[in-house]
């Protein structure tokens, strides 16, 4: 039998509220998710002025990052055409994300979840989701 360490909704809070400080802080409004390690959906804000179009890119951001245990920033370097890895966004139903903004989480050296921002550039998307996980491990109970 699996122990397996997962993000809790107070946790995906905590997320979520050094997310949103980041992004308030560089001016950009983004759309925040949450997802436990196995890529599923704990926690969501579209902030005043974060893009429409964003919702469903943070989520996959979030998914991607949990699921293949890696920024998506990573697989945006490695999936250039030529490359062994060329075509991944193609995978898991279109929901792979190759685009920066997608950070795993991690608790004691396991990967408890993933967080995706987007509405900015991915640059300023990986910053919001790093201010995330900053602002999480310095308040978690």
């Amino acid at each position: 039998m699996l122990s397996i360490k997962r993000l809790s909704l107070e946790d995906a809070r905590i997320l979520l509220t050094g997310a949103e400080a980041k992004s308030r802080e560089i001016g950009v409004p983004m759309c925040i998710a949450v997802t436990d390690e196995s890529g599923h959906l704990i926690a969501f804000n579209r902030m005043d002025g974060g893009k429409v179009t964003s919702i469903d890119i943070a989520i996959n951001k979030a998914f991607t990052a949990a699921c293949a245990r890696r920024g998506t920033h990573e697989y945006n370097k490695m999936a250039v055409p030529g490359s062994p890895t060329f075509g991944i966004q193609n995978s898991n139903q279109g929901r792979f994300c190759i685009i920066g903004g997608g950070l795993p989480v991690v608790v004691d050296g396991e990967i408890v979840g993933g967080i995706g921002c987007s509405t900015g550039t991915a640059e300023e998307d990986q910053v919001v989701a790093q201010g995330g996980i900053d602002y999480f491990l310095q308040h978690r109970k």
